[in-house]
């Protein structure tokens, strides 16, 4: 034989209404000391349990409501802010955009003259040589005397 069905008695589905404003499904269920199911269940078998468990919910939501937009009329920052996020659609979002890394360019150098390179390099080691390379900076190696591909700087630009 199955079990009895449990029923909510006509004060108890007037207490659902009052209880829904301020209590979960879950702890409606509680407070009556019945399962959580059992409850789900008795609200798709009775339309009436679960008219009213939405009425009250809904009726606590609307008094909340009505206390906040009367806030936000008032010149409360906060509750405009929470209203205008929660019913108009604002976001507080920061876009982060990537710039794409510049290509690296190389400078064709083939038609300076050894003078023109020489001082090419002199201005660059000159800036260099200040503190030491700093960020942005060319790395170039320091040219040396005795490198045969590389003329030698004169003797008064050679950082040290």
């Amino acid at each position: 034989m199955g079990r009895t069905m449990l029923t909510l008695t006509d004060a108890q589905k007037a207490e659902v209404e009052t209880l829904a404003a301020v209590l979960t499904a879950e702890q409606v269920a509680d407070y009556f000391g019945i399962g959580r199911r059992t409850f789900y269940s008795m609200m798709v078998r009775d339309e009436e349990i679960a008219a009213r468990y939405k009425r009250g919910k809904a009726k606590a939501i609307g008094v909340i409501a009505q206390g906040l937009i009367n806030k936000a009329r008032g010149g409360d920052t906060t509750s405009m802010i929470f209203f205008l996020k929660t019913q108009a659609g604002w976001r507080e979002t920061v876009t982060v955009e990537q710039l794409a890394e510049p290509e690296p360019r190389a400078l064709d150098l083939s038609g300076l003259s050894d003078n023109s390179l020489r001082e090419l390099a002199s201005v660059m080691w000159a800036g260099i040589g200040r503190d030491g390379p700093i960020e942005g900076d060319l790395l170039i190696p320091k040219p040396q005397p005795d490198d045969a591909r590389v003329p030698a700087l004169p003797a008064d630009t050679e950082a040290g």
